[in-house]
């Protein structure tokens, strides 16, 4: 059995995964709250048949997980864009769920809700779409997320935490839906709201660039390899069936 080929093969699918992330990454790097996609890999050891001693590693196709890197904050002086300090989402109501952001694009209606950029509700630490006072002025917003309007707190934006490892998938632009149930942030000094200001996509893109032509390069000579090893073989062949 050709076992070199078979480690080629994983290694092939293994790049092919994070060839997709990069060009997901580079797709969004200008998209508001977006933060990157990793592929994280492992070996996996086999026991070849002819030798118990002797082992083969296989690469495993990866697990996603996301890059916790804050992104640069831009000055909107929009009082109803946000930006969060620190490792905490916003949380919006949405037909599949509760879906975690970064993107603090929001609106108000006619009627005092507040809404995402893609027009859902913005739900508070309870988990209650947030209404605010159309007629009571600007809101103004501290960094615990209370938002005051003519000096009386009306509302409070939610801060969200859940445990990406668990597993996740994306949804519209920034939003993610987490395996793991998303809990309230609370009495946690290293996290705050920031109003006027927006966050944006943390992806580097001369890093991702960097690795679509380090991705390239491996994929084309693990090919390589591979064509060796089976030109290899049919000289064996062909050697052992002259032998005869």
């Amino acid at each position: 059995m050709q076992t070199g080929i078979y480690v080629s093969i994983s290694s092939q699918m293994a790049l092919e995964r994070r060839l997709t992330t990069i060009a997901d990454n580079m797709a969004n790097v200008n998209t508001v709250g977006f933060r990157a996609t990793e592929v994280k890999f492992d070996e996996v050891l086999s026991n070849t048949r002819n030798d118990l001693n002797a082992k083969v590693a296989f690469v495993n196709q990866g697990n996603d997980y996301l890059s916790t890197r804050t992104g640069e904050l831009q000055q909107t002086g929009n009082q109803l864009d946000f930006a969060i300090k620190g490792n905490a989402w916003f949380a919006i109501d949405t037909p599949v769920g509760t879906v975690l952001t970064r993107d603090g694009r929001f609106t108000m209606t006619e009627t005092g809700e507040l809404l995402s950029s893609q027009g859902y509700p913005v739900l508070d630490a309870g988990g209650a779409p947030i209404q605010l006072q159309r007629d009571a002025g600007p809101p103004t917003v501290g960094a615990s997320g209370i938002v005051m309007q003519n000096g009386r707190q009306v509302a409070s934006i939610g801060l969200f935490q859940a445990d990406i490892d668990k597993g996740f998938v994306r949804f519209e632009n920034s939003g993610v839906k987490m395996t793991d149930t998303a809990r309230p942030v609370v009495d946690r000094y290293d996290v705050a709201v920031v109003q006027g200001y927006l966050e944006q996509s943390n992806v580097n893109a001369i890093g991702e660039m960097t690795q679509l032509i380090q991705v390239n390069r491996a994929f084309e000579s693990i090919t390589a390899l591979m064509r060796d090893s089976e030109n290899s073989l049919q000289e064996a062949i062909k050697t052992l069936g002259g032998s005869r």
